[in-house]
C-alpha cells in the first residue's frame, strides 16, 4: 500500500478495509475502482453507492497534493461506464497559483483522460467552489449532473449553478468528454507519438489551440495530459495538470519524471510552452522538449 494511504485507510470500518486491502497492495495502486470492483465492495459492506462514496472520500483526499495550503480535497467521479475516478486537489511549489488543480478537475480529468465518455455524479467532502462549478459546466452530463456533499441531500449541478453560463451560450456543440480527434499525424519516437496523441484529444472549441503533454518515468512509465478549455477561460485545465494528475494519482512523484514533451501549434493563438517548461522546472524536472503539430 503507497504511504498516502496508510492513515485514511486506518479509519475505515473493518469490512471495508478487508474488502479494499488487496486492491490497495499495489504501491501503484490507479487511483479508480473498477464496476466489478465497485460492486464487490457494495456486496462486502452493505452500502448503496452514494454511502460507499462517501465511505471512501478520505482515500481520495488522500491523494491531495495540497503543499501550500495543507487542506486536502477528495472527489470520487463516477463514469456511466460503472467506474469510479480518485482526484484529489494539487499545488505546485515554485509555480504559480494559476496552476493549481481543485479536486473535482482532478477526478473529472483522470476520468476524461482514461476514456470515460460521461459522468453520473460527483461526491466531494467540501462544497466546490464557483470555479469548479464553472468547470463541471463544460461536461457533456451538463446541469444534470449530480452533486454528493457529506450532510446534505443530493442536488445537480443546476442547483449549485444556476442561471449558468456555459459552452451552449457560445454555441459550442462539442462538450468535454466528448471523443474528439483534431487528426495531427503522429511522429517521433514513443513520448513525441503520446504527446501528439493527447493533443489530437484535446477539448479547445474557442481557442482552437490544441495541445498534449507527455510525461516519461523514470521506470519507462508514460502519463499524458490532454488541454479542457472552459467557455468561462479562468477554470481551463493545461495539459500539464493533466498529465502530473495521473502521475501522481498513479504513486509517482515528481523526482520520477525522467523527460516531458508537449506538443502544440506553432501558430496557436495560445502557447503553453513558457508555463509548462516553467512549472516542469519548479518540479525538478529540466529535461524538456516541444514537438509542433502538424
Amino acid at each position: 500500500m503507497h504511504p498516502r494511504f496508510q492513515s485514511a485507510f486506518a479509519q475505515l470500518a473493518e469490512n471495508l478495509q478487508s474488502a479494499l486491502a488487496p486492491v490497495l497492495a499495489d504501491a501503484h495502486f490507479p487511483a479508480l475502482l473498477t464496476a466489478e470492483q465497485v460492486t464487490a465492495l457494495k456486496g462486502a459492506t452493505d452500502l448503496d453507492d452514494d454511502a460507499l462514496a462517501f465511505a471512501l472520500l478520505p482515500l481520495a483526499a488522500a491523494c491531495a497534493r495540497a503543499d501550500l495550503s495543507h487542506f486536502n480535497v477528495g472527489a470520487i467521479a463516477r463514469g456511466v461506464s460503472g467506474t469510479w475516478y480518485f482526484g484529489g486537489n494539487m499545488e505546485f511549489i515554485g509555480a504559480t497559483m494559476q496552476q493549481t488543480v481543485h479536486a473535482e478537475q482532478s477526478a473529472i480529468s483522470h476520468a476524461w483522460l482514461r476514456g470515460e465518455h460521461s459522468l453520473q455524479a460527483i461526491t466531494v467532502n467540501y462544497t466546490p467552489c464557483g470555479h469548479c462549478r464553472q468547470f463541471m459546466n463544460e461536461l457533456n452530463s451538463g446541469l444534470q449532473l449530480r452533486i454528493n456533499l457529506p450532510g446534505r441531500a443530493p442536488h445537480t449541478l443546476e442547483d449549485y449553478l444556476p442561471d449558468a453560463f456555459g459552452p451552449k451560450d457560445l454555441e459550442i456543440k462539442s462538450l468535454l468528454m466528448d471523443e474528439q480527434d483534431h487528426g495531427y499525424a503522429v511522429s517521433g519516437d514513443e513520448l513525441a507519438q503520446a504527446a501528439i496523441l493527447a493533443a489530437n484529444k484535446s477539448h479547445a472549441p474557442y481557442s482552437n489551440s490544441p495541445s498534449g503533454v507527455a510525461l516519461e518515468c523514470r521506470d519507462g512509465r508514460l502519463f499524458t495530459g490532454s488541454y479542457a478549455e472552459n467557455a468561462a477561460f479562468n477554470p481551463t485545465l493545461p495539459p500539464l495538470q493533466g498529465a502530473l494528475n495521473l502521475l501522481s494519482l498513479n504513486g509517482y512523484d515528481y523526482p520520477d519524471i525522467q523527460r516531458a514533451i508537449l506538443a502544440e501549434k506553432a501558430d496557436a493563438p495560445l502557447i503553453q510552452w513558457d508555463a509548462t517548461a516553467a512549472t516542469l522546472r519548479a518540479l525538478g524536472c529540466t529535461s524538456i522538449d516541444r514537438v509542433l503539430l502538424a
